[in-house]
């Protein structure tokens, strides 16, 4: 078990460590990570491809999701349960352990590194989710669409006509994804079952036990997934929301110092000696993109299995969902936090922090509250990445039942696992998932990125009644 650490280890540090250094004003350096390399650039260049996407466009993001479209094609979903499903998965774990993550390795700056890192991934995810509704296709098992990065990735490279059954980079892809959700499902259970001893004193095997019974009788079932998660998740949201906004309110007097405290730790102004900027920088960079996703090819595996009227408005959807996890969701984790007194909160981390920060705003009811909502939350970001693996599954095995009950059981197993493991190693092993399907998907994301542009024009040219 040592050996398979130290590989963990081994392999988190070369995709998270620092690629190379910048040296700072004042002595200090900021180590710039090998996905932070990749994501901020190209986030950046999709952003001025798409000009300026996420400001331009966010009026029609918010008038197609208002649309009531159920979908026309049978076993398919409409644009919308495509973005319930992927929103289950970033309003999720990411959004409340996440922005606790982040804030307790890289301090209140890494918020701000959050919100840019969002803002410039709203392009990428349409880039992304626009040619998964591009290159899908029907799926025999479940009915309705499947695709993903893997099919896109597969579609670039047969292009050469060498590639048969299978292409090398979209498996590598497809692995890397399972890797990474099996990841995922630890943190998962990890989180709850400390959540629910903080709580309730619940040892974690009872808590872990339970978590893995009920998901078990929902993912074993075929098509329950979208049902529940129409369900669960608008509603944990707008209670999220909702708590945030209330916490706001109450404290609206030290915003403008929590504000100054975010832009400070940011730009390392308070602690720049002390390599706080690169701190700041990378968790809230790496953290991010745990929580948005944008560039590393899960939401797209939704956005494939949409039934729209162009593969552009899929896209937006996406961009849209992003914009939700992060501007809005992730800063009410991360302002729940911020608004609590500090010294109440000194040494802790994990959520332990966020309920210590819960309970200085509503007394015990507020961790109590915490540990159910994290429940919530985790639940439908199992379902939700079980809904991804899918097709990634389908990519690797073929069309059949036996695949997917298999790998439905192993994520099973280490949900299991995860509520007893430590909350590191599993954090890493889910971010070693994460980076490799970042690079696998950037490999073809940006040489096919013309044809998700071309969309997106052919799009804005249509009169409104035709989109």
């Amino acid at each position: 078990m040592q050996t398979f650490l130290t590989i963990v280890s081994t392999v988190y540090n070369f995709l998270w460590g620092d690629l190379f250094t910048i040296p700072l004003p004042g002595g200090g350096s900021i180590g710039i990570s090998l996905l932070v390399a990749i994501l901020i650039p190209a986030g950046i260049y999709f952003t001025i491809r798409t000009k300026f996407l996420p400001i331009r466009l966010f009026p029609e993001m918010l008038r197609i999701s208002l649309e009531r479209n159920t979908g026309d094609r049978k076993g398919a979903l409409s644009g919308m349960q495509a973005l319930i499903v992927s929103t289950a998965t970033r309003v999720g774990m990411g959004n409340m352990v996440g922005v606790v993550a982040a804030i307790s390795a890289g301090g209140a700056g890494a918020v701000f590194w959050m919100w840019a890192t969002a803002l410039i991934g709203c392009s990428t995810a349409f880039v992304e989710a626009t040619l998964a509704q591009i290159c899908n296709e029907k799926d025999p098992l479940y009915g309705g669409l499947r695709g993903g990065p893997a099919y896109y990735i597969h579609r670039f490279f047969a292009r050469s006509r060498v590639v048969k059954r299978y292409s090398l980079v979209a498996v590598l892809f497809a692995l890397s994804g399972l890797l990474c959700w099996c990841g995922v499902s630890q943190v998962i259970s990890n989180s709850v079952s400390s959540a629910f001893y903080n709580a309730f004193r619940i040892p974690p095997i009872v808590s872990t036990v339970i978590l893995v019974a009920l998901a078990a009788v929902i993912v074993l079932r075929k098509n329950t997934s979208v049902k529940v998660l129409d369900i669960i998740v608008p509603i944990m949201a707008v209670f999220w929301f909702g708590i945030a906004v209330f916490v706001t309110v109450k404290n609206a007097a030290l915003l403008p110092a929590v504000f100054q405290r975010i832009f400070e730790e940011a730009f390392g102004l308070r602690q720049m000696a002390a390599g706080g900027f690169g701190a700041a920088l990378m968790n809230g960079v790496k953290r991010g993109l745990f929580s948005n996703e944008a560039g590393s090819g899960s939401a797209p595996c939704a956005a494939a299995a949409a039934d729209v009227s162009h593969p552009a408005k899929a896209g937006l959807f996406q961009a849209f969902g992003v914009f939700i996890d992060t501007i809005v969701i992730c800063s009410c984790t991360a302002f729940i936090i911020l608004l609590a007194p500090q010294d109440a909160l000194t040494g802790l981390e994990g959520m332990e922090l966020l309920q210590t920060a819960m309970g200085t705003h509503f007394g015990p009811i507020g961790v109590y509250f915490t540990a159910i909502t994290l429940w919530l939350f985790s639940f439908s970001t199992f379902i939700g990445i079980l809904y991804y693996a899918r097709s990634n599954v389908a990519y690797l095995f073929g069309d059949n039942w036996t695949s997917q009950t298999i790998y439905t059981l192993v994520a099973l197993v280490m949900l299991f696992i995860g509520g007893l493991a430590t909350y590191t190693f599993v954090w890493d092993l889910g971010d070693i998932g994460i980076a490799l399907m970042t690079i696998f998907n950037m490999i073809v994301l940006i040489p096919m990125s013309g044809r998700a542009i071309r969309s997106l024009n052919d799009y804005t040219s249509l009169p409104r009644e035709q989109r």
